[in-house]
């Protein structure tokens, strides 16, 4: 599956719940023609549709095959409180191609991923919540399993897809925000966080904010969002460049072959500190390329869901 083909396949319809739907069940489908055993995706239980009752519940596709009616049959409690938190600073708006409206950057990446996420969270009867942020928090919810709440926080990633140039220099507080969502998050939780983990040069400072989550006993699953082809391979042409930075606005221009080995080595070197950290606060780091297809989130959070029950 193709990111960008499916996405210009399903933006003229302009709703993220359908996009969203369209996503998980082709990937459910490619999961059950795979020798990838082990999830649940369906509803578990089933019971005799009984006359006179809604047929709202009922399985028609189980219909289909038996000719006998049955109804899903839900839990009464929910399963798992999960929030996700999105990074909405500048650096998530790259790629950014001054004058156009981009189809697909790191933040669409996000937003897209974390549709899909409620989609197959909310089908299975787990509650969830959205927390988006900057150098601030920017918007707030509890986690719950409403349709009318579900349809707010749809709402909510789409603005997201309009982010531009009237959203560049936005900086980010991740430290803070991070402490914020460990306080404001008051039940265990599973907390799904997507960020490019563009740090303001306060490393100390960001490993306690995730030590802090896992100290209020929230399970974590951090999504580095990146662009791995030009932000980590630094895979650009041999001719100068103007680089600039989407949250200062400061500019350089050079050609970077000349500060390639010593980028890649610096940035290397980063984001293995951050591994070591996670691993030793038990918090699953999952590079997510927005080049690849949103599999790898998806089966990342079927991964963890598992551990958990």
């Amino acid at each position: 599956m193709n990111n960008l083909f499916d996405i210009q396949q399903f933006q003229q319809f302009d709703n993220m719940e359908l996009i969203a739907r369209e996503v998980v069940e082709g990937f459910i489908t490619g999961l059950h023609r795979s020798p990838f055993h082990g999830f649940s995706v369906e509803f578990a239980e089933h019971r005799q549709y009984n006359q006179g009752e809604s047929t709202k519940h009922i399985d028609w596709k189980l219909f289909a095959r038996s000719d006998r009616l049955y109804v899903k049959q839900y839990e009464e409690e929910t399963n798992l409180r999960c929030q996700v938190v999105i990074d909405t600073s500048s650096s998530m708006l790259f790629p950014f191609e001054k004058g156009k409206n981009k189809l697909f950057n790191k933040l669409a990446f996000s937003a897209y991923s974390a549709a899909a996420l409620m989609y197959l969270i909310r089908k299975q009867r787990d509650s969830i919540g959205l927390t988006l942020f900057s150098d601030h928090i920017e918007f707030h919810s509890e986690n719950r399993l409403s349709s009318v709440h579900a349809e707010l926080l749809y709402g909510k990633l789409a603005g997201l897809l309009t982010s531009g140039k009237d959203d560049l220099q936005k900086t980010t507080n991740t430290v803070d925000a991070l402490h914020q969502i460990a306080e404001q998050v008051h039940k265990r939780s599973l907390i799904i966080i997507f960020s490019d983990m563009m740090g303001d040069g306060k490393e100390d400072e960001l490993f306690s904010a995730l030590q802090h989550l896992r100290y209020n006993k929230h399970e974590v699953i951090l999504f580095h969002v990146t662009d791995r082809k030009q932000e980590r391979q630094f895979d650009f042409q041999n001719r100068p460049y103007r680089f600039i930075d989407l949250e200062t606005g400061q500019q350089l221009k050079f050609s970077p072959h000349e500060l390639k080995e010593n980028y890649k080595k610096a940035v290397d070197q980063y984001f293995e500190d951050l591994k070591v950290k996670c691993g030793q606060y038990h918090i699953d780091l999952v590079e997510a390329d927005i080049n690849e297809d949103f599999k790898q989130v998806l089966h990342s959070f079927l991964r963890k869901r598992k551990k958990l029950f």
